[in-house]
């Protein structure tokens, strides 16, 4: 290997790092994950592959020694595992599971004639739970947590009918039961059906709704969510009922624990594969959401000889699934207008099950997207989840015929403007702008979302309510909304404290972070990051419309002001253009700052190595994004640039760095990589 090759490992390792560390808290500490269970084993493999090619580069903070993530600050109060609580390593192919087995056999010395046995059962998509009974009677309950430390949760599990509060028959002084908190598919849809209707927080699956139920200050929400348990292994326990994995699951099953029906016992390598097929199968008509299936050493004293790696036993594995598909027909084509007027068509299916869960909807992206799969309504198509969780056509199963194709529409469906798609955009858009209701109400979801001005309790349906009934025509009649409290109340679904609640959010906006303001309003190609460089710049709205009305008139000087602010270009200026020179778009405006006042924007900066000095990335950044870095610069008191100069001070290069690091290099610029910009960025604080 090269330097170079061994450089850009060491970089990416960093970046997995980091990655995997991010979506570990997300997952198991807060029970918000933003990627599928694909893309993060994915991120394992990966990490995986560079550290069994660079073994000296294994990090201190490496995810292969890493179990689930440190407990969040929570009420729950922490329990130390006494017999830490692992995870398991992955397989996604037939070979691999052989490599398993092979690997047992070598590790043991075992001649290929002599037999071994595996446990295998599905793997269920749930909490990790660790119930600890001594003398038959359960004393305590934990999460996993980090595989050392977990969250008290005994008072919550009291409230799972499948956990006993004592144990049937004989068992062992101390014994700790070990499996999976869960939640059926239907139970999970019906919740989610309830939680809509109160106005409340919508579980993005069933692993996530079990988590967040499980995990509550107050048992009594747990005693109202349909929680299940099923056992699938021990930890600490005065002594094993039981020479091999059948024989302790089959005493905690007798002892009153649920555990899989699937469980079974393989005694051969054919039979392990095939159960994992039979289960495959049977997994679209299952009552619970499994991603795998999870092969154990049957024999307790190989396991024990076997013992464990950094994270995960020698002696297990978990074989995952693929992404699921299902056939079913394309009822109907849909088109929904977004904010930004965009037309997006949406399938109608007939309800079909994939994965657990009933899926009637399905994304066709854009116009492009149906002529690519030559989609008509009556078609049959075949459906996948894609990371188990979005719905997506995968192909068109029905045959070429002489139908006439689809025929998307060039008029809103809405408000009946023209709709086009502008040269070099596949995106359809309406033009109707603000005078279209389907764009009015998309863009005061976008003005209360979380990145604007993040405003509780006015979800999707409460504003499509609010605006049917003529109480929200704008952003600013959000603000007015505290004279309607009687009218709400009035509604069915709200209570005093709901109300209450609402107007206490909005009224916390009255003086909002005027970047995030100017975000929400949503105009074209103002995202997050483009408002906060106008608003370091202008640092108050009025400033910002008196020049952008300026450069609409053709004011050069207004132009090259705003084209100097590094990252925005000709297109911006056009937008915020275009915005102020429509009436209507000055009277929303107007209407909106005689509600908020927005103090002036401000930058807090640190004092840093870089205060002062101008900054400028380039290449691939790997742990972050081209738009986080800025940031981050900006925070040092630097200056990000796009732009290298004799002005330049720092060059950040990442993977892939072209003519800017030779440049860099040529002018004598100091050239440091992502590794060392992450430093420098952690040790100013």
């Amino acid at each position: 290997m090269t330097s170079s090759t061994e450089a850009d490992a060491a970089n990416e390792l960093m970046r997995l790092a980091r990655q995997i560390a991010k979506h570990d808290r997300l997952y198991h500490a807060e029970d918000e994950p933003e990627i599928t269970d694909q893309e993060y084993d994915a991120l394992v493999r990966r990490n995986a592959e560079l550290e069994e090619a660079f073994p000296h580069l294994v990090r201190d903070d490496s995810p292969s020694r890493k179990v689930g993530h440190a407990v969040a600050a929570s009420p729950l109060s922490k329990v130390t595992h006494e017999v830490r609580m692992m995870s398991l390593d992955n397989a996604f192919a037939d070979e691999e599971v052989a490599d398993f087995v092979a690997r047992v056999r070598r590790f043991l010395s075992l001649g290929e004639d002599e037999a071994i046995a595996f446990t295998a059962e599905d793997k269920i998509d749930g909490l990790s739970c660790s119930l600890r009974y001594e003398q038959g009677k359960l004393v305590r309950a934990a999460t996993r947590g980090d595989g050392q430390v977990g969250e008290d949760v005994t008072a919550n599990v009291a409230h799972i009918p499948d956990i006993p509060q004592t144990l049937e028959g004989e068992c062992p002084d101390i014994f700790e039961i070990r499996g999976e908190v869960y939640m059926a598919a239907a139970d999970f849809l019906a919740l989610n059906a309830r939680q809509e209707e109160a106005r409340e927080k919508l579980f993005a699956n069933p692993r996530n709704a079990a988590a967040g139920s499980l995990r509550q200050k107050d048992a009594g929400v747990t005693a109202k969510r349909p929680l299940k348990f099923w056992a699938h292994g021990w930890g600490a326990a005065s002594a094993e009922p039981g020479e091999t994995q059948v024989d302790v699951v089959r005493r905690i099953e007798g002892w009153g624990v649920p555990v899989s029906p699937l469980f079974t016992r393989c005694e051969t390598l054919e039979q392990m594969l095939a159960h994992y097929e039979k289960i495959n199968e049977q997994r679209p008509d299952l009552p619970y959401e499994i991603d795998g299936v999870v092969y154990k050493v049957d024999r307790l004293d190989w396991q024990k000889r076997l013992g464990f790696v950094a994270k995960a036993p020698r002696w297990a594995i978990a074989r995952k699934f693929p992404a699921e598909k299902a056939e079913t027909v394309l009822e109907a084509i849909d088109i929904q207008v977004g904010r930004t007027g965009k037309l997006t068509p949406v399938g109608r299916l007939a309800p079909v099950l994939v994965g657990g869960v009933t899926v009637t909807n399905v994304t066709l992206h854009n116009r492009d997207e149906i002529e690519r799969l030559g989609v008509r309504p009556g078609d049959r198509v075949r459906v996948q989840r894609a990371g188990d969780v979005i719905p997506q056509v995968v192909a068109n199963l029905t045959p070429e015929e002489k139908r006439e194709a689809f025929s998307f529409p060039d008029h809103c469906p809405e408000c009946g403007s023209e709709a086009v798609a502008e040269e070099g955009e596949v995106d359809v858009r309406c033009t109707g702008g603000l005078i279209c209701p389907a764009q009015r109400t998309e863009r005061l979801k976008h003005f209360v979302s979380r990145a604007a001005l993040d405003i509780d309790g006015l979800g999707e349906k409460t504003i499509a309510q609010f605006f049917a009934l003529g109480w929200l025509e704008s952003p600013a009649d959000i603000f007015r909304l505290r004279a309607r409290r009687g009218d709400i109340l009035a509604l069915d679904g709200w209570k005093e404290r709901s109300v209450d609640k609402l107007l206490a959010s909005v009224e916390d906006r009255r003086r909002p972070d005027a970047a995030r303001l100017l975000f929400g309003l949503g105009i074209r190609h103002i995202g997050a990051v483009t408002a906060r460089d106008l608003m370091k710049h202008f640092h108050e709205l009025p400033a910002l419309r008196a020049v952008a009305e300026k450069a609409r008139a053709g004011d050069e000087g207004a132009v090259s002001e705003l084209t100097d602010i590094d990252g925005i270009g000709s297109a911006v200026v056009e937008a915020l253009g275009d915005f102020f020179h429509e009436e209507h778009n000055r009277a929303v405006w107007d209407d909106l700052l005689s509600e908020v006042s927005p103090p002036r924007f401000e930058v807090e900066t640190l004092d840093s190595p870089v205060a002062g000095k101008t900054v400028v990335f380039t290449g691939k950044l790997e742990t972050m994004s081209r738009d986080e870095a800025k940031a981050q610069a900006e925070r040092l008191g630097a200056k990000a640039s796009g732009s290298v100069s004799a002005k330049t001070d720092l060059l950040v290069a990442g993977p892939g760095a072209g003519s800017k690091l030779k440049k860099a290099e040529e002018l004598g610029i100091e050239v440091m990589d992502e590794a060392g910009w992450a430093d420098l960025v952690a040790k100013a604080g």
